[in-house]
């Protein structure tokens, strides 16, 4: 069985190859909020991160994203991920996600630290 993190991270991931705003608003309630850093102003609502994600997207295949779920309990999710971006630059992720009981985001917070690029 599936637990509704990975389900979670599998959408996101989705969403990220995709760029679609339904897609992108499906992963999220009405009133989440979205934080692009620890100490980032929020996108707060549904709309205003599907709007934010638009404006930074990042275009499909020239990404790869390799994660696992580092602990998930009662709608808290840790993840822990690598991005590795095919042009100049890779990160390591860390994400903290809270569910509601739909599965949907209702707090998203990411960490990411620049490492090495892999030519």
């Amino acid at each position: 069985m599936v637990s509704a993190g990975a389900e979670w991270v599998a959408g996101y991931v989705a969403a990220w190859e995709s760029n679609d705003p339904e897609q992108i608003g499906a992963l999220f309630s009405d009133a989440a909020v979205y934080l692009t850093a620890p100490d980032a102003d929020p996108w707060r609502g549904r709309d205003a991160i599907v709007a934010g994600w638009l404006t930074h997207l990042d275009e499909p295949d020239t990404w790869a994203f390799d994660w696992r779920l580092v602990h998930e309990d009662e709608g808290f999710v840790v993840v822990q991920g690598r991005t590795e971006y095919r042009a100049d630059k890779d990160y390591l992720n860390l994400w903290i996600i809270r569910l509601d009981a739909d599965g949907r985001a209702t707090e998203f917070t990411e960490w990411y630290m620049p490492r090495p690029h892999k030519d």
